[in-house]
């Protein structure tokens, strides 16, 4: 495996660890594309950013118990 795929694979397993702590596990694919293309209007340095950032910062300290779990309890199955 090269270092430009390690690289990646690892990349894709952080960001996959991200939807598994927020609680997103049940959730549809069109749903987090959904949220993410939403995320990614948001303008850095923005009240917004900062908002969601202060979130994620208090959610990465903590430890995964103490992260309360997402409400979303949509169960499509992955295509």
């Amino acid at each position: 495996m090269t270092v430009d795929r390690k690289r990646e694979a690892r990349e894709r397993f952080l960001l996959g660890g991200m939807v598994v702590r927020a609680g997103l596990t049940k959730a549809d694919r069109a749903f987090l594309l959904g949220g993410l293309l939403e995320l990614a209007k948001v303008a850095p340095g923005s009240s917004e950013h900062r908002r969601l950032r202060e979130i994620g910062e208090t959610a990465f300290k903590a430890q995964p118990s103490d992260v309360p779990s997402s409400p979303i309890k949509e169960t499509r199955e992955w295509r």
